[in-house]
């Protein structure tokens, strides 16, 4: 396993860890639960995003700039309408 599909493991095991400490965040039943799962978050995300920057640097990661128009029609489409 070379090192790009690490980080790429990596990434995907820890956009899975967030996902999962949100939704325990959302249901959490006591302020204290809702404050480690908040916590654990928070860390976690910051973890993804030195991954990220980490991949991007190496050209591992390469995101593409959706073009201004299809921004425009997809903010008119979800715009409120009240």
């Amino acid at each position: 396993m070379d090192d790009k599909c690490i980080m790429e493991n990596l990434l995907l095991t820890t956009k899975g860890v967030i996902d999962l400490y949100m939704h325990g965040a959302i249901e959490s039943s006591t302020a204290n639960i809702h404050q480690a799962f908040s916590s654990a978050f928070d860390d976690t995300l910051c973890m993804q995003d030195n991954i990220y920057r980490q991949m991007t640097a190496k050209g591992w990661y390469q995101a593409e700039n959706a073009p201004q128009q299809q921004v425009q029609q997809t903010k008119q489409k979800y715009a409120p309408t009240c």
